[in-house]
């Protein structure tokens, strides 16, 4: 046999192997790639709701009526976020609570809160 036919044969034998090898690591590829994605899209609505809760903070902080607190915070929030406005003696708290999207155990509910001092106890002894 001549090296050239040898080497047809062999060429030939590996061939299927690649495909086997491919068939199996694509969809662990395509499985990481999805993974990676909802990891980065939680990433940054938990950002989103920490920006939130600071624009509701700072809004109540100016002595703005709850519904425009809400109104600052939900403009920065992710979709389907919750907003609670709370005020203790003289601290504003806000809290911004999310779901992010994902089948069954990837589902989360992402949250922050920023607290804030109300302007009408600056200077005030509590």
């Amino acid at each position: 046999m001549r090296s050239s036919e040898v080497s047809r044969r062999d060429r030939g034998a590996d061939g299927g192997a690649v495909t086997a090898e491919a068939a199996m690591g694509l969809p662990v590829l395509v499985a990481f790639v999805i993974a990676l994605v909802w990891a980065l899209v939680a990433a940054s609505d938990q950002i989103r709701c920490v920006d939130a809760a600071r624009a509701g903070a700072r809004a109540a902080a100016r002595s703005e009526p709850e519904a425009a607190v809400r109104s600052a915070a939900q403009a920065v929030a992710p979709g389907k976020a919750r907003i609670a406005v709370e005020r203790a003696g003289g601290l504003w708290r806000v809290r911004v609570e999310a779901p992010t999207p994902g089948p069954g155990p990837l589902s989360l509910t992402l949250s922050a809160e920023a607290v804030a001092s109300a302007e009408d106890t600056v200077g005030v002894d509590l």
